[in-house]
């Protein structure tokens, strides 16, 4: 496997730089959130442990990605410092 193509070094990073891995991190996150949310709004409407799941799988495909990739310009900068006295 080429370096950077999903292996690991000595510290176990997998060849990713920082904004890569954050991008990833965001995705991985988001994912789990919508799955979570799909699971959880089928099983309050009654569906079986099975239906439940496909749903939780159609919330992961319908996640929209763009606001991830994309975010507002407010999102990009860095959180404000503590405020001087």
């Amino acid at each position: 496997m080429k370096p950077g193509a999903g292996s690991t070094n000595r510290k176990g990073d997998i060849g990713m730089n920082d904004k890569e891995l954050e991008l990833a991190l965001a995705v991985r996150g988001a994912c789990i959130a919508a799955a979570l949310d799909g699971y959880e709004r089928a099983q309050i409407a009654g569906l079986c442990q099975e239906g439940a799941w496909e749903c939780a799988v159609d919330a992961m495909r319908m996640l929209d990605l763009r606001p991830i990739l994309h975010p507002p310009a407010e999102d990009r900068t860095a959180p404000p410092g503590p405020a001087s006295a």
